[in-house]
């Protein structure tokens, strides 16, 4: 039996850059009729589900470098959505959600949902279903940091 495996073509990462960009475009078009951007909505449903946090565990949560996070998080606190304040201790900090945060989460999550069923129906939900389970795959190889192969 003679079976043909097939070979990606093309650089993985620009494609994976290529899809990302335009994926934001379409979640961004959308949070703006919240007055929101995606990193921010991320951010704000974060602090949500876990409540008051230090900032590198909420790095580490989100999956993204101490310094994206401090930007993102600055600009969600000038917006009154968040707030950080002492932590444990006189090193730490704790960052949390306020009631405005909330809120604005709140108002943006209905335009998050259309977006995310408009992305359904482009794709098709199987089709989605096998990215997600596609996208887990990899992130569980990508996520420690180590390159080995796979």
């Amino acid at each position: 039996m003679n079976t043909l495996t097939r070979q990606p073509q093309g650089c993985s990462n620009f494609k994976l850059r290529q899809l990302l960009r335009g994926v934001s475009r379409h979640y961004d078009a959308e949070l703006a009729n919240a007055g929101i951007k995606t990193t921010q909505y991320s951010l704000l449903s974060h602090l949500v589900d876990l409540g008051p946090i230090t900032p590198g565990d909420l790095a580490r949560r989100m999956g993204m470098d101490a310094s994206t996070l401090t930007r993102n998080l600055r600009v969600v606190i000038e917006q009154g959505w968040a707030t950080q304040g002492p932590g444990r201790d006189t090193r730490s900090r704790r960052v949390e959600v306020t009631s405005a945060g909330r809120a604005k989460r709140a108002e943006a999550k209905a335009h998050w949902k259309r977006a995310q069923l408009a992305f359904n129906a482009r794709l098709g939900v199987t089709k989605v279903a096998a990215l997600h389970e596609l996208l887990d795959h990899a992130l569980t190889h990508f996520s420690t940091g180590d390159h080995a192969d796979d």
